[in-house]
């Protein structure tokens, strides 16, 4: 599955207007929207460039009615977006009346989501998702089921844990996952806040497939969306963190419409 990409990250949250102005500080604009009032829910998608063809990772917000509040959890860690001048990246968002909760360092979303500011060139700047996991080999090993590499490994010994990250290509061109273990830890709680990572595929069944030959059980068989046709099927690694697999074909048949 070495053709595989980066999509977008879903996540869940309280104030989509307010969440929206956060992002444009970050430098991120509104794609596309979509409101479904049959089901009480709008999708927002903010980034840095074209959704096309994997071209730009996304963010997919999303607003279900009502809901002013999630429990974010302890498991999820951050976006990361990589920036020219940190400092002038985190005094704009100050400016813009949200929280920055270290300095020069994370800064948090109207629902309470972090955001590392990294000072570093990247060709897409929304540059990797942080998770929090408890055996750091088996979840080396579902992604690389999935088609990513180690792109780097980090042990720190000294605040006792270790970093992967992992990608379908070089890190300086590509949204990587940023696998934390913290030596010890062996739970986490997924809160009701983040959603997903959605990654492209040439074969959605194919892949399918080969998920279960290496013994990781799908969450979702493969199929199209009921109301949209999109073909996609869905796993969880070894934390529960889910992946859903789309049908690259057919995401890009949803811009034609």
């Amino acid at each position: 599955m070495t053709a595989n990409k980066m999509l977008h990250a879903v996540y869940r949250v309280g104030h989509l207007g307010a969440t929206g102005k956060f992002l444009e500080a970050l430098g991120m604009k509104l794609l596309r929207e979509r409101d479904v009032p049959s089901e009480k829910y709008t999708n927002a998608f903010y980034g840095y460039g074209p959704e096309q063809k994997g071209e730009h990772f996304s963010l997919e917000l999303t607003y279900n009615y009502g809901v002013e509040s999630y429990d974010i959890g302890t498991g999820f860690g951050n976006f990361g977006v990589a920036v020219e001048d940190a400092h002038t990246t985190v005094e704009r968002v100050r400016q813009a009346g949200f929280k920055v909760t270290r300095e020069v360092g994370p800064v948090k979303d109207p629902t309470g989501y972090k955001f590392e500011i990294i000072q570093r060139q990247q060709r897409d700047p929304l540059c990797q998702i942080m998770l929090r996991v408890t055996d750091l080999d088996k979840s080396i090993a579902f992604y690389e089921a999935m088609g990513m590499q180690v792109l780097r490994k980090r042990d720190n010994p000294d605040y006792k844990y270790t970093l992967a990250f992992m990608g379908f290509g070089p890190e300086a061109d590509n949204t990587v996952l940023e696998l934390t273990y913290n030596y010890g830890e062996n739970t986490y709680s997924a809160g009701n806040g983040y959603a997903q990572i959605a990654v492209s595929t040439p074969n959605v069944y194919e892949a399918a497939e080969q998920m279960k030959k290496v013994g990781i059980q799908l969450t979702r068989e493969p199929g199209p969306v009921p109301g949209i046709g999109t073909k996609i099927c869905a796993v969880r690694d070894p934390d529960g963190w889910k992946t859903v697999l789309v049908d690259a074909e057919d995401f890009e048949k949803e811009f034609e419409e």
